[in-house]
């Protein structure tokens, strides 16, 4: 009896000393897979930065960055951005779109690649689609950059006929300060909704100020071209 009683327990202690073990192994697997996840992401994040750095240099390595980056990391949003953009830039406007709309899943308050996929949906004719996608740009309260984005949703609208949406997005493009878009761009496309409006005396000191911010660039041409449409 008491040798029976000592066998199960002896049992008991090497079962239990064999689950400490494995334990302590699948605690050191999980350890592990941490510290090989943070490294993938810190690869990942240098990756992207490797590309920006080549971005206007060399193109096709830059490609090649971000797409290590976002192998290594499929939720490196700046990476899947970075690839829409270089795939715009060479006119493969469906790759840029899913890039995009990648980089969109990941962070949906990502108002920049809402933006870009906007313009990309233009360049598509597809014209409805981009002024819903520049408007969830514009959803995000915190977006740094709201006028590029009403910039492009005005001209949407003219190309679709809503010249009076077209001009309150476009005068409200014009009180964010610092501007990112030029502001003698922003003024002319004012001054041609203006014009279509038949607001004249607008339209006419929309021109002017650009022809004041341009002075003899290709904006100030194209104000002193409409500026000879107007009415006097």
């Amino acid at each position: 009896m008491a040798s029976r009683r000592y066998q199960n327990r002896s049992a008991r202690m090497v079962h239990g000393s064999a689950d400490n073990r494995w334990a302590v192994l699948l605690l050191g697997l999980c350890i592990l897979s941490g510290c090989a996840d943070e490294e993938n992401l810190r690869k990942s994040k240098g990756f992207y930065q490797e590309g920006i750095a080549r971005l206007n240099s060399d193109q096709q390595q830059a490609y090649v960055s971000f797409q290590k980056a976002v192998k290594l990391n499929p939720d490196n949003k700046e990476a899947q951005y970075g690839l829409g953009h270089i795939y715009a830039s060479q006119g493969r406007f469906k790759l840029a779109e899913e890039a995009f709309r990648e980089a969109i899943h990941i962070d949906g308050d990502y108002s920049e690649a809402n933006t870009y996929l906007g313009q990309v949906l233009a360049n598509q004719d597809r014209w409805k689609d981009a002024i819903a996608a520049y408007r969830q740009a514009l959803s995000n309260p915190l977006y740094p950059t709201p006028d590029l984005a009403r910039f492009h949703l005005g001209k949407a609208l003219m190309h679709e006929g809503d010249l009076q949406g077209a001009m309150e997005v476009l005068e409200d493009a014009t009180t964010v300060t610092p501007p990112n878009v030029p502001p003698a761009m922003l003024h002319l496309e004012l001054g041609r909704v203006y014009h279509k409006l038949g607001f004249d005396a607008r339209a006419r000191e929309a021109f002017a100020k650009v022809s004041t911010l341009d002075k003899s660039g290709e904006q100030a041409a194209m104000a002193q071209e409409m500026l000879g449409k107007l009415k006097p």
